[in-house]
């Protein structure tokens, strides 16, 4: 078998469109892992400052039943109302 210029040429030609398909893949696949990572990292950062409204609005209202009153109430009801909305969003 002889081999000339033009047979080394489609080979090389064929093995880097290979390369770049498998790049390509390769590239998808991290960005959906990456992706994957992100959404478990939000949920947490999402469920830990639920908490922390919570234990926020305990505190108001702690500070309410003390006597404190004015810009407490507020606080309470502005949080208690992003709470509420905040609530009927998710299950959209």
């Amino acid at each position: 078998m002889y081999v000339d210029a033009e047979t080394v040429i489609q080979a090389a030609a064929l093995v880097t469109a290979l390369g770049v398909l498998v790049g390509a893949i390769l590239s998808v696949y991290k960005i959906v892992e990456r992706d994957k990572r992100q959404s478990v990292q939000i949920k947490s950062i999402q469920t830990e400052q639920t908490l922390l409204c919570y234990s926020i609005l305990a505190c108001l209202k702690g500070l309410q039943e003390q006597g404190c009153d004015g810009p407490v109430s507020d606080a309470i009801d502005r949080l208690e109302k992003h709470l509420n909305k905040k609530a009927h969003q998710a299950g959209d």
